[in-house]
């Protein structure tokens, strides 16, 4: 029974990282590292074939995201309705009578461009930094 139990918590530890490893890539783990030093509360999950990794950083939730090669591809930070720009919450009201708004964020590109989200349920509603809606995505 003694040798049963170390085998056993053996075979678990073993398990949760090979899960953890279908959940991100070595190269975007090193990135993420890189890119946000010193950061908690890390978690990975996959999406859409890239790599999502949710954390805090200067006590601010946010997030990352990375393809399997560790290009980050945007970040994206919580925001309150009232961060938006100010044509969002119009258009939103309009074409989203009675539609409970879930999250808001702010997503910035490596190259600087900035968007905004609302996410409602199932889809995720995208403007452009000036307040135009570009398109709605399914979440």
């Amino acid at each position: 029974m003694k040798k049963i139990i170390p085998l056993f918590g053996l075979m678990i530890f073993c398990n949760l990282h090979a899960q953890d490893k279908s959940k991100t890539t070595d190269a975007a783990k090193a990135s993420f590292a890189k890119d946000f030093p010193n950061v908690a509360h890390v978690k990975w999950d996959k999406e859409d074939g890239n790599y999502e990794v949710d954390f805090v950083q200067t006590g601010k939730k946010m997030s990352a995201l990375y393809d399997a090669k560790g290009i980050l591809k945007e970040t994206e930070i919580p925001v309150t309705t009232a961060e938006l720009p100010a044509d969002i919450l119009p258009y939103f009201k309009e074409h989203y009578k009675n539609v409970v708004i879930k999250e808001t964020a702010k997503i910035t590109k490596p190259s600087g461009e900035t968007n905004y989200e609302i996410g409602i349920k199932g889809k995720d509603i995208l403007f452009d930094v000036n307040g135009k809606f570009i398109k709605e995505v399914k979440d």
